[in-house]
């Protein structure tokens, strides 16, 4: 397949993100309960997937995000450029003191290993980037006047609060009518919705979004608690990942979304915390159903940022004009390999995706 997009030379970004960049507090191979030092890392679902594209990828990415004006954001602000990642389009809010009105977002998160599940405590309430309003930030100067390839964008953002999906499709909107492919990744999360009405509230916001997106991705629940569609045959422990199964669920998504371009989803079976099955599926009319190669019993580090990594990789892969086929590859392979390393976002290199790609084992290179 063939994306029409727009020529590197005329815009500014190949990419650009909007969501919450959070510092992630992570206790190493220990618990948070009982932690006394913590490594810090920025994070965040559609972040992850700029940097990705920027440190991996070398493409000129940027975030559109928002912090507040204290040494906390400004140590985010430090890690995002670190990532390679343009921080020219933060919105800086001004700090009162002790986080009562504004705050920036902070995650806690330990890895699990063997029986022990990761597990993340997000600490996020009423930050900066859950403020944001659409007029907070000059789309059309963004979009039309600088010029972006492609935008990310994704449900963890859009169910942050009650404003926060008026500014994703406010940046659709503008993305759309200056010809920049538009991705959104649904990333449900049942502690973000849990509390303003679960799955039902997240389709109705997911509702307003998937008719403004060209590639949609998401993991083997996404689907079903975002956008309301059934995995016939699917286990409810999804212990049994059929792909027939998520293949009649992809055409049920394409029939019912006709702007639809790509639509993707990663499937994982959860052995152990350090024990994934992992694979991935995705559609588009051009090719039909095409499947990535099946990861069985890979060994996971830091499983974090794994679905982040696969959307980086098959985002690149299409920018690059690979077709669907190859582009799912990248993908799978760059999550696989982002799964081997700590934090939430991708330690690996261009050269070793691609040798993932090839089928290249891990044999030590000297």
């Amino acid at each position: 397949m063939t994306f029409e997009l727009r020529a590197r030379e005329d815009c500014a970004y190949d990419a650009v993100s909007l969501g919450e960049v959070m510092l992630r507090l992570d206790p190493g191979e220990g618990r948070i309960r009982t932690a006394r030092e913590f490594r810090v890392w920025e994070g965040g679902g559609e972040y992850n997937v700029a940097r990705g594209l920027a440190r991996c990828f070398g493409l000129r990415t940027a975030v559109v995000t928002s912090l507040v004006d204290n040494e906390v954001g400004h140590l985010i602000e430090g890690l995002v450029l670190a990532g390679g990642v343009d921080t020219s389009w933060i919105t800086w809010v001004t700090d009162d003191g002790i986080g009562r009105d504004v705050r920036n977002g902070l995650n806690f998160t330990e890895r699990g290993f063997g029986v022990r599940g990761a597990k993340g405590v997000s600490d996020r309430g009423r930050s900066a980037s859950s403020q944001l309003r659409p007029g907070d930030t000059d789309w059309e100067h963004l979009f039309g006047t600088l010029g972006v390839r492609w935008f990310h964008t994704g449900g963890i953002f859009a169910g942050l609060s009650a404003g926060t999906a008026d500014v994703v499709i406010a940046a659709m909107e503008a993305a759309r009518r200056h010809g920049t492919v538009v991705s959104y990744d649904l990333n449900y999360r049942p502690s973000l919705w849990g509390s303003v009405g679960g799955p039902a509230r997240a389709r109705e916001v997911n509702a307003r979004i998937a008719g403004l997106v060209d590639v949609l991705i998401g993991n083997e629940e996404d689907f079903t608690a975002a956008l309301g569609y059934a995995v016939e045959g699917a286990s409810p422990d999804l212990t049994d990942l059929r792909p027939e199964a998520y293949a009649t669920m992809l055409a049920a998504v394409a029939r019912d979304l006709p702007q639809l371009r790509v639509a993707a989803v990663t499937l994982r079976r959860v052995h152990t915390a350090s024990r994934n099955d992992w694979g991935a599926l995705a559609w588009s009319a051009d090719d039909g159903l095409v499947r990535a190669t099946q990861r069985d019993d890979l060994e996971i580090l830091d499983r974090i940022g794994g679905g982040d990594s696969f959307a980086s990789g098959l985002v690149y892969a299409l920018l690059t004009d690979r077709n669907l086929a190859v582009a799912l590859e990248y993908g799978a392979a760059h999550g696989a390999l982002a799964m081997t390393t700590p934090g939430d976002t991708s330690m690996a290199t261009l050269p070793e995706v691609e040798a993932l790609v090839r089928g290249t084992g891990a044999r030590v290179q000297r």
